[in-house]
């Protein structure tokens, strides 16, 4: 049975009878990695990090009222006062009694009790304390928080074998299509589409396309997407992105400990500016006048660590294994979220975009932030080759248990002479075929798989069970 359809049916129920019901967006990806984590009889405390608002929050609320009669919140950035429960001890049961001092109305009822520690990137030391819940095994824990990565060695140290971790993104272009209504029938057609190389019909193109182009332009964003499906109109997604980039500069500012943070907001203003040239390589010399990449070190991993952009590592030669085969100098920046990326480009950029939906403004580097989310968000790590003695430039690579496999991003359907090239050499024994993105049809020569843009999200799946 589809997933969406099943949950819908016992979530839709739980939703319309609440009086202070807020608009609905499915949110499948974390909803499945919760049903998996709560059938589990041996689940661990789980810790759920991500951006800010990507919906962690109402996620796991929603999550919580589905499958528990009684839940615990706490946030530690609302509610400091409750950052004290750890004076006494991490033990479980030194935590309930002070959780209970400071608000006895709670309730601690064994088996049915969830505790929801939020925000606790204010207080990392709470992870501690799962060792003890988990011991005590009469309360499921969930934490979360944004910029959790940049605690990440702290929560790790005092939480090692006793968690168990999720990372949360904003929406993939499948959950955005179940938001506008598609159900899983779509999904799977269209997968057996590229395992059959069957082609898809002109409405079928088209109205994908058209629902392609909607995702670029907003993200994934949840409050973006919502008002979006309520409105039917791009009407006032701009301001909620734009205040989302403003309050990402104010986390810098306020996170960024043993940083210089205006270099870290000069870092992160210069994407959309660098991934416009020919050269999408970063380049931190273009930054500021007279910047040297020793004077901004940290600063572009402590904008991967808080979840707001992917990085993608040039290979020193493309052949197999992808890790360790790379130069962590030369890379790229692309925004974790490509609706982001379009919220940070000029005014002119923004109406052509919004009005005339022209996608191919800025040579194609909105296309790569796409998939490069894509890939990212199917659990993919980012490589691109670039050979120094020719004009050999590849944009993503993967891999099967056999074969390396380039990805070429065409911001038209024109002939991928990098691909041709790594597919035809016996320089790269590792690569068999290769897959090209682009605005056409489903096709196959020369060893080269085409797909529609909107079919990157598959791209795992197809490949997996393609066997190829």
């Amino acid at each position: 049975m589809c997933y969406l359809k099943r949950k819908a049916d016992i979530f839709l129920d739980t939703w319309k009878s609440d009086a202070d019901r807020k608009p609905l967006i499915i949110q499948g990806a974390a909803d499945i990695f919760l049903d998996t984590w709560k059938s589990d009889a041996d689940r661990k405390p789980l810790i759920i990090q991500g951006a800010r608002q990507v919906g962690k929050t109402e996620t796991i609320r929603r999550f919580a009222r589905l499958n528990y009669n009684n839940t615990i919140e706490i946030n530690f950035y609302e509610e400091p006062k409750y950052k004290a429960i750890i004076r006494d001890g991490y033990s479980a049961a030194d935590i309930i009694k002070n959780i209970s001092v400071i608000d006895p109305s709670k309730r601690f009822i064994p088996g049915d009790t969830l505790i929801f520690f939020d925000e606790i990137q204010e207080l990392p030391e709470i992870a501690t304390s799962l060792k003890f819940f988990m011991q005590d095994n009469r309360f499921d824990v969930i934490c979360s928080g944004s910029l959790l990565g940049l605690h990440y060695k702290r929560i790790e140290s005092n939480s090692v074998g006793y968690k168990t971790n999720y990372e949360m993104n904003s929406l993939d272009f499948e959950e955005f299509l179940w938001a506008l209504g598609y159900g899983c029938e779509q999904t799977e057609d269209m997968l057996d589409h590229m395992l059959s190389l069957k082609p898809f019909s002109q409405l079928e193109l088209d109205t994908f396309h058209r629902c392609f182009i909607e995702y670029s332009i907003l993200g994934g964003m949840p409050a973006v997407v919502r008002d979006f499906i309520e409105k039917k109109t791009f009407e006032g997604s701009l301001d909620t992105q734009r205040q989302l980039l403003l309050d990402y500069e104010e986390d810098a500012r306020k996170y960024a400990e043993g940083l210089d943070q205006s270099k870290i907001i000069n870092v992160f203003r210069h994407i959309p500016v660098q991934l416009a040239k020919d050269n999408k390589k970063f380049q931190i010399s273009k930054v500021a006048k007279g910047a040297r990449s020793k004077d901004y070190a940290g600063c572009v991993e402590w904008l991967s660590d808080a979840g707001l952009i992917n990085i993608c590592y040039c290979m020193g030669f493309p052949e197999l294994p992808l890790k360790g085969n790379y130069d962590e100098t030369k890379f790229k920046i692309y925004m974790r979220d490509s609706g982001l990326l379009v919220a940070m480009l000029d005014d002119e950029a923004q109406e052509d975009l919004r009005v005339n939906r022209n996608l191919s403004v800025y040579k194609g580097a909105l296309y790569e932030n796409i998939v490069g989310e894509a890939l990212v968000k199917s659990g993919y790590s980012l490589y691109y080759y670039k050979r120094d003695d020719s004009t050999l430039e590849q944009d993503f690579f993967v891999r099967t248990k056999k074969s390396l496999v380039p990805i070429e991003v065409k911001a038209n359907n024109n002939r991928a002479k990098s691909l041709a090239t790594l597919i035809g050499s016996d320089r790269y024994p590792d690569i068999r075929f290769g897959i090209k993105l682009c605005a056409g049809n489903i096709g196959f020569s020369n060893d080269i798989y085409t797909f529609p843009y909107f079919c990157t999200f598959l791209l795992k799946r197809y490949l997996s069970q393609s066997e190829l």
